[in-house]
């Protein structure tokens, strides 16, 4: 089994105007009219720095690859309150499988659909940052024979990923959307679970689908046997249309009992 648990803490940094503007106006969320910032604590503070950059720098992405008005949706309260858990790890975080649900079996979505369902709800799409969830949902793939799920792994496509850090982009600039975590160069076999073929026959990620004159492959899939090949990573195009898997998002829960205090989330 690979490790993932090695991946360096790295975060995507906000080094432009346009995204510094994101940021300002999603830190104003965190006030309300008459609340002095002095009555904020510390650690909630910090916390909605990280949502901040979050929206911000996931609203670029999704503006790169869907020009059509479509945005990254905030967290909606009476959701989040009753967002469905199917499993918790032993760690007490909570996972929602699309296709164990009555309403939406059957039902798939594209990359940032399936994201503003599980955002909509306090969560957001999975991220498989060590070696353990990784085999956890591996191993419920297998098990309930889904053919593939949407994680929240993303290509930096947008402003700023010029980068020298980044560069190749294509091997150093895959992330978790979701907690802004950098992935390990997908050229270090042993830090990922990228298969090692894809349909033209080449380790993945290989963004065939632009290769062949369709769209970029710049979202992260997990295919189960596909090309007969196991359970691992493959780079595919957003727009495909999958089933997914939610994950609590801590950010967003913080953010909603912040300004709900009153719900119970």
């Amino acid at each position: 089994m690979k490790s993932l648990n090695n991946q360096e803490n790295d975060r995507i940094q906000i080094n432009n105007i346009d995204e510094e503007n994101w940021i300002n106006h999603y830190e104003q969320l965190w006030y309300n009219e008459n609340a002095d910032e002095t009555t904020i604590q510390k650690e909630d503070f910090k916390k909605m720095k990280v949502i901040a950059i979050v929206l911000a720098s996931v609203f670029c992405a999704v503006s790169a690859q869907f020009p059509n008005g479509r945005i990254l949706e905030p967290p909606v309260p009476h959701l989040c309150a009753q967002r469905v858990i199917h499993e918790r790890t032993p760690d007490g975080k909570g996972y929602f499988m699309s296709w164990r649900d009555a309403n939406l079996r059957g039902t798939e979505e594209d990359w940032l659909g399936a994201r503003n369902y599980c955002r909509q709800r306090c969560m957001d799409a999975i991220s498989l940052e060590t070696s353990a969830e990784n085999e956890w949902i591996k191993q419920r793939l297998v098990n309930e024979n889904v053919k593939y799920i949407w994680t929240s792994g993303r290509l930096c496509d947008f402003k700023g990923c010029d980068r020298p850090d980044l560069q190749p982009v294509s091997v150093n600039g895959w992330f978790w959307t979701a907690v802004l975590q950098k992935l390990p160069p997908s050229t270090q076999r042993e830090q990922n679970d990228w298969s090692e073929t894809g349909g033209i026959g080449r380790p993945q990620p290989d963004n065939r689908e632009a290769q062949q004159g369709g769209a970029s492959e710049n979202c992260l899939a997990v295919l189960n046997n596909f090309y007969k090949d196991g359970v691992n990573w493959h780079d595919v195009a957003c727009h495909h249309r999958k089933p997914f898997v939610c994950e609590e998002n801590e950010a967003l829960l913080k953010y909603i009992r912040y300004h709900n205090p009153q719900l119970r989330v």
